[in-house]
């Protein structure tokens, strides 16, 4: 008996230890419960740790950067057009014990964040026109005008939005929400994961999508054509002045070959004239005389007078 009742003590103080004991990992926080309520603080450190055993109990959460992911929701636009938009956030648990009093665990917290977030995309969504959303930088755009109404109003947001900005302003706005409500959490990012028009706009505006398009490629066309006619302008004109230069310098050569002929016949005529008028002769002959040439001159003609000796 006494064997026994030692035995069943011995079992009693074993879960009595082990009841008083928890381990936490590296990526677990925990706050500890009595009677439904939370007693102490949050316990983030890794390790043992020690609680009152069987009226306290311990709730263990995640220290890890956890995920949020909505649904997409069809939402108008400023200028009164209806786009898809699907945005994900990434969120973790700051404080256990306050996470634990305003959440109760993570799947009411996802549902408040569904409120939060959503909330927030739609307001910054419905401030903004589609010009604003669509774009993914904040470098200034070239705007061509049309015939669609809007477009002058609509300018200078086109200039100034960008995504990058909405996607701050949305986190901006559900991290105050979240400092109000007091909810021991952090989101740390919100993006934007898909945009999609709503289809009755989206063959309107891929319409006026191909149109600007064209422009901007009508107008690189103009451009090329005005740089083709200023080369070719430029061609003729280099080409002129390389005829102008290359006739005026043959000019000169022919000029100075002809002075040389002529000083090579007046040295010739000066040695031997009658030599010179003879073979100058011999030549009038070979140019103008032929089988089918009928000459009637007289007898002293002085044309014939070498072919009369």
């Amino acid at each position: 008996m006494v064997k026994n009742t030692f035995y069943i003590l011995s079992v009693i103080v074993v879960l009595i230890i082990f009841g008083s004991m928890y381990v936490l990992n590296e990526s677990e926080q925990a706050i500890v419960i009595q009677f439904g309520k939370p007693v102490g603080g949050k316990v983030d450190k890794a390790g043992l740790h020690f609680k009152v055993p069987v009226i306290q109990n311990v709730i263990k959460f995640d220290k890890r950067i956890l995920e949020w992911d909505g649904a997409a929701n069809e939402i108008p636009t400023k200028d009164n057009k209806y786009i898809f938009i699907d945005a994900f956030a990434r969120w973790k648990i700051l404080d256990a014990l306050q996470f634990y009093k305003s959440a109760k665990n993570e799947m009411l917290a996802q549902s408040r964040l569904d409120d939060i977030i959503d909330g927030a995309v739609r307001d910054e969504i419905s401030s903004r026109t589609m010009e604003e959303i669509i774009r993914s930088s904040d470098r200034e755009m070239e705007i061509y005008e049309t015939q669609e109404s809007g477009m002058e109003s609509d300018k200078q947001n086109v200039l100034e939005g960008s995504r990058p900005e909405i996607v701050e302003t949305i986190l901006n706005n559900v991290r105050t929400k979240l400092s109000e409500l007091n909810m021991g959490i952090e989101v740390i990012d919100v993006q934007l994961k898909r945009i999609d028009y709503n289809k009755q706009v989206q063959n309107k505006l891929f319409n006026r999508m191909i149109s600007e398009q064209n422009m901007i490629a009508e107008k690189y066309r103009a451009q090329g054509q005005g740089k083709k006619q200023e080369i070719l302008g430029m061609q003729i004109q280099k080409e002129k002045e390389i005829k102008s230069s290359a006739f005026l310098k043959a000019q000169e050569i022919r000029g100075k070959a002809d002075a040389e002929a002529v000083q090579i016949y007046a040295n010739a005529y000066g040695k031997s004239p009658e030599f010179y008028n003879f073979q100058q002769t011999l030549n009038t002959y070979k140019t103008t005389l032929d089988a089918e040439t009928q000459l009637i001159l007289s007898t002293d003609n002085k044309y014939l007078k070498y072919l009369d000796k």
